[in-house]
């Protein structure tokens, strides 16, 4: 998680546990949702981590698709960001040659 994250998450914490609308009976209960919290923000960011290094090289387009389907599970990208990164890691010529389509394809299908 980042900074900023961490920092809004505790101050949801405090307050919850403050107004008693989250209760813990012992403190290990806490550790295991603590644990939970940061596991979530950390398996995000190495799913991005992933993504970013997906690139199709010497492969042909249908073995880097799939690769790049695999990748994109669990990474929370969509739309944009989701091509963005789709077209940034297919190989230049493959690239150039979409940018002179007529119809710019809006789905990997496509």
């Amino acid at each position: 998680m980042q900074r900023e994250s961490v920092n809004i998450w505790k101050e949801n914490i405090i307050k919850d546990l403050e107004s008693r609308e989250l209760e813990y009976v012992i403190v290990e209960e806490f550790l295991i949702d603590l644990k939970k919290e940061f596991e979530k923000g950390d398996n995000e960011t190495m799913k991005i981590a992933e993504l970013k290094k997906v690139e199709q090289e010497s492969r042909i387009i249908e073995e880097f698709i799939q690769k790049f389907r695999r990748a994109v599970r669990n990474s929370r990208y969509e739309k944009r960001p989701l091509m963005k990164e789709f077209k940034r890691g297919i190989n230049g010529v493959i690239r150039r040659n979409l940018i002179k389509l007529e119809y710019f394809p809006t789905s990997i299908k496509q």
